[in-house]
């Protein structure tokens, strides 16, 4: 930084000898002659690897879903030594690309924790497969498909519950929530019984409700039997 002050100072037209004259008034003891060795001087091997491992790291692109360079996110530090060394810098260390790496700004893009959203049920029984695996149905409101996913959204994700009929594939009950409990599940549920019933269509006796061997809620069991009115659940 001094030698570079130095040289700003001499391109304005002030000698050597009184720039660092000033410089010793101010505290900073710095001699010409030690000037001009650090002009002479050759750069330490440890700068020279240092600023070829930066131009490496610098030359690695990385884009966004959209295809957007995004110089911020790149390999963490150990893959990113493990691509220095097949990439011509076999004595690259993990210590020198990580401190690089801070140096830069560069950091390692973090994959968040997978949502689990299907937890088996501690006492590990399971429900009878009432449809013996045939997903078919021969008319409406005989068999109905449950689950529960998670969509990304920006500000995280959400649980999505969803009520298929087998006959026509159409979602007939939807419901999204921050939590995957109880309540949740039974709104997606009574939303479907709902739509049936005010489109002239609604769903009676021995529709059969079918969803997987999950545990966090009422209709997450591996299959069972309705009877509409009043969503009583007969394993």
């Amino acid at each position: 930084m001094i030698c570079r002050f130095i040289d700003d100072m001499r391109a304005l037209g002030y000698a050597v000898e009184s720039i660092c004259a000033v410089l010793r008034e101010q505290g900073v003891q710095v001699a010409a002659r030690t000037y001009r060795a650090w002009k002479t001087r050759l750069p330490a091997l440890r700068t020279i690897e240092d600023a070829r491992l930066t131009d490496a790291l610098r030359s690695l692109k990385v884009t966004d879903v959209l295809g957007r360079p995004r110089p911020e996110i790149i390999y963490g530090r150990r893959k990113m030594t493990q691509w220095l060394r097949r990439s011509g810098f076999p004595e690259a260390s993990k210590h020198t690309v990580d401190r690089l790496m801070r140096e830069e700004g560069m950091n390692g893009l973090t994959r968040g924790r997978k949502t689990r959203t299907t937890i088996p049920g501690k006492d590990g029984r399971r429900a009878g497969d009432l449809l013996n695996r045939d997903f078919t149905a021969l008319a409406p409101n005989r068999v109905w498909v449950t689950d529960f996913t998670y969509v990304p959204v920006y500000a995280g994700f959400v649980y999505v519950a969803l009520v298929i009929d087998l006959y026509s594939r159409a979602i007939v009950g939807w419901e999204t929530s921050t939590v995957k409990d109880t309540s949740f599940v039974e709104h997606c549920l009574r939303m479907a019984l709902w739509r049936r019933q005010h489109t002239g269509r609604p769903a009676g006796k021995g529709l059969i409700h079918h969803s997987d061997a999950g545990s966090q809620a009422v209709f997450n069991r591996s299959s069972q039997r309705l009877f509409v009115r009043s969503i009583v659940v007969v394993l």
